[in-house]
């Protein structure tokens, strides 16, 4: 069950650009007096910004536009693409303000609009051929938007929609929107015990005991991977003076939405990154060649202000953790090194059954610091570094960062979703900018290469990912709740349970009894409801016979094993981090 990225299928995307349009066509006919702004396609389907005047939008609203929309559908008009002069183009949205300001944006000369029946919307194109072809459509919800995204504008309205050609394909979809609800991580997280938001702290998550016990775990996995691989481990400040975040150029790019304090009459700021600190640590000692690579990992929390409209649980907030790692390597190093990280994101990624794609991003065509030399050597070195490493990969031209071309890896969840979390970064200013050197095998002194990578990417922000990817359900080695063991009576078979609960926190297992006195099934659904990854269920049978029957969280069926079969069983799973239907 996957949900489908629109973008991602150029019929889908024009598809929905044409329902776009025919919803605002519906909405005119009911709202005569509406405006419209922009009605773009997007990754879930499309939507449209619009000003209703005092007209506010309700739920119930959604299935009245629906209703028209289906009669539009039905009359099957043509859609017709026409252009006109610009001057014409004025006068023909001489009442629609948002309109105007998006032709007075556009060049001089010929406009083009997409004509159906009474309805004419200025636009680029293309559209599928008539309105008939956009009949497999749903109105998905509708919210509030600033207009330009800007908060000191009016607040327009938006209803999202998305559209399919045939019903099969829509119901599919539907379905996967109603899975991807019940996996939503905020009703999770609230639900399984894992992490709050408390209105004193929008935006900055608090991980409850549940929740700190899957953070721990994450974190003491990425240790183990990083230490193999030859990683140092470093811990730099949280607040540094102003002067650093100028001289990494962070101030001039990120000081608005970066948190300030003066300290003894000198202004601080909160890190929005962890490189500099990792530029502070390379630069306390001195280094030669052979000290290279040197490979500094630090799990650095990180603030930056986000809008409070665009907050969004552990996806979108104002704090987190970047599980940061800066690698500083000669030029001959580098393809190599960029190969390990691949082989680590690889190893990392395949634990949670995550696939994944590259993406190499290249010289941006202006703006860049560096010869082209550099950067085709430089990319050259990122691109064979995925060939050795056995990765495919895209490019995508000319998105590179000023500094230096990129890898970005993008995994895809369960639902087909699509995060960007992963990325190897190449830079050429940093080193540069904090005068970085080693002295070189002749004697001389040399800039190194510094590799910025994450692999989590934000600590939280994956935390949600692998809520939803799992819905709950977390393979044994990650759950916060591994095991509850259930008396059928809850005093003749306590003594046998507690026995069961034991060996398994010998095991150093997360173990609980529920001899509560209430009827079997309520115990059974409830540790269904908070996801505990086994129940065990113990009666007559199990104590005379030194067994244990086990169900799976999110499964109906169970199974009886003896206690040292099980035992054995669990501690494989948690040594091998198996995952469910392997």
């Amino acid at each position: 069950m996957e949900l489908v990225n629109v973008l991602e299928n150029e019929h889908l995307s024009m598809l929905n650009h044409s329902c776009a349009h025919m919803m605002a066509q519906a909405v005119k006919r009911l709202y005569p007096n509406a405006k419209f702004w922009v009605g773009p396609v997007i990754s879930e389907g499309f939507y449209y910004d619009m000003d209703l005047g005092d007209v506010k939008l309700k739920e119930e609203d959604l299935a009245k536009i629906e209703k028209e929309m289906k009669k539009i559908a039905k009359d099957g008009k043509r859609i017709v693409r026409e252009e006109i002069s610009k001057e014409d183009a004025l006068e023909m949205f001489k009442d629609d303000p948002y309109k105007i300001d998006l032709i007075n944006g556009l060049e001089d000369g010929n406009i083009t609009i997409y004509r159906q029946g009474e309805f004419a919307d200025l636009c680029r194109g293309p559209h599928v051929e008539t309105v008939k072809m956009c009949k497999n459509f749903k109105l998905l919800k509708h919210s509030g938007a600033y207009w330009k995204g800007d908060a000191n504008n009016k607040m327009l309205q938006r209803v999202y929609g998305i559209c399919f050609d045939t019903k099969e394909e829509l119901e599919a979809h539907l379905e996967a929107l109603e899975e991807a609800k019940k996996r939503d991580h905020k009703k999770l997280g609230k639900e399984m015990g894992l992490f709050t938001i408390s209105e004193f702290a929008p935006g900055m998550p608090i991980f409850l005991p549940d929740g700190m016990i899957l953070r721990n775990i994450l974190e003491q996995y990425w240790y183990q991977e990083h230490t193999k691989e030859g990683y140092q481990f470093i811990k730099t400040p949280i607040m540094m003076s102003k002067e650093l975040w100028e001289l990494s150029g962070h101030w001039d790019h990120y000081k608005d939405n970066m948190y300030t304090s003066m300290v003894d009459d000198r202004e601080f700021a909160i890190k929005p990154m962890n490189c500099p600190g990792a530029l502070l640590v390379y630069n306390s000692t001195l280094h030669s060649y052979k000290d290279l690579p040197l490979r500094l990992g630090e799990l650095g929390q990180v603030h930056r202000h986000e809008a409070s409209g665009a907050l969004n649980g552990l996806f979108r907030v104002r704090t987190f953790t970047q599980d940061d790692a800066h690698l500083f390597v000669t030029p001959d190093q580098l393809e190599e090194e960029v190969k390990k990280v691949l082989q680590l994101v690889d190893r990392i990624y395949s634990v949670f059954g995550l696939p994944y794609e590259i993406e190499l991003s290249t010289r941006p065509e202006s703006g860049y610091i560096g010869s082209e030399e550099i950067w085709d050597a430089s990319e050259k070195a990122l691109a064979q570094a995925c060939v050795h490493a056995g990765k495919e990969y895209k490019v995508n031209p000319g998105d590179g960062a000023f500094y230096g071309p990129k890898l970005d890896i993008h995994i895809k969840d369960s639902l087909g979703r699509v995060w960007q979390c992963g990325t190897v970064q190449l830079d050429m200013n940093l080193p540069e900018r904090f005068e970085c050197k080693y002295v070189d095998a002749d004697g001389t002194k040399k800039t190194p290469i510094m590799l910025h990578r994450v692999v989590y990417g934000s600590v939280e922000r994956f935390i949600g990912i692998l809520i939803e990817h799992f819905g709950g359900h977390f393979p044994l080695w990650l759950a916060p709740r591994q095991f509850v063991v259930i008396p059928v009576h809850h005093e003749k078979h306590v003594e046998y349970a507690n026995k069961v609960c034991d060996a398994l926190t010998a095991l150093g297992m997360r173990a609980t009894v529920d001899s509560r006195n209430e009827k079997l099934g309520y115990r059974v659904r409830e540790a269904q409801l908070q996801k505990v990854t086994y129940q065990i269920v113990v009666g007559d049978g199990e104590q005379e016979n030194n067994t244990v029957t086990i169900r799976q969280s999110g499964k109906k069926d169970s199974v009886t094993l003896s206690l040292d079969e099980a035992l054995a069983k669990f501690k494989a799973e948690v040594d091998n981090k198996t995952l469910f239907g392997k």
